[in-house]
């Protein structure tokens, strides 16, 4: 599975996610600065799974109809970050 981390993501489920074998593309490493509507073409041009903790994504895909390939929208906010730090 191929995934698009948005800047909103913790890098280090980002770090999780790779070490667990899955092919991420972190916009913060990339691209950091762009907009939504960037954000989301570049997952569809690798026809990825979009992870963000942006709501407004939300609204580009349902309310606008944008295409995407799957937009996964987490609210980690009230976990500990190192839930997500593999040692």
């Amino acid at each position: 599975m191929v995934i698009v981390a948005d800047e909103s993501v913790d890098f280090s489920l980002v770090n999780s996610l790779r070490k667990a074998g899955y092919d991420v593309t972190a916009i913060i490493e990339t691209s950091p600065g762009i907009n939504d509507q960037q954000v989301l073409s570049i997952a569809n041009k690798v026809n990825a799974l979009l992870i963000t903790e942006d709501k407004d994504f939300g609204e580009l895909t349902f309310r606008l109809r944008l295409n995407h390939c799957g937009v996964l929208l987490i609210r980690l906010s009230d976990l500990p970050r190192l839930l997500f730090v593999n040692e």
